[in-house]
């Protein structure tokens, strides 16, 4: 998928009000997606993403452990949001992503995360 069809996916499911939005609200989620991510999964996500969004992932994953709550509280505090819309948008971009890139290299990415995080996983449109 190329950048502009990634981010407006990401704009129409999250229900995100600009195009500036959705790339800060992407760049958000895979900066903390890298933060979490151990070894060279961030990398190989990265390979796989258009580049000016790549770029928000690491080349070597830190692998710092945090629950699925820290993951959307830091996406709201890298987005200027609230946790709440961050929860809508960080699944978004999970699902955009999850339908952009190799389903085996998804696989590898999911497997890295805690059972807790399968909301964030989720495909399903958001409840609040």
């Amino acid at each position: 998928m190329k950048e502009h069809e990634l981010v407006a996916a990401i704009r129409e499911t999250g229900r995100i009000d600009t195009h500036e939005h959705a790339e800060r609200a992407i760049k958000a989620t895979l900066e903390v997606l890298g933060e979490r991510l151990a070894g060279g999964q961030s990398r190989d996500l990265a390979s796989q993403l258009p580049p000016a969004l790549a770029s928000a992932l690491p080349d070597q994953g830190e692998g710092q452990v945090f629950g699925l709550e820290e993951f959307y509280q830091r996406v709201a505090d890298h987005e200027g949001t609230e946790p709440r819309q961050a929860r809508q948008h960080a699944r978004a971009v999970l699902a955009a992503i999850k339908v952009s890139v190799n389903p085996g290299l998804f696989e590898h990415v999911a497997a890295q995360l805690p059972a807790d995080y399968d909301d964030l996983l989720s495909t399903q449109p958001v409840q609040h």
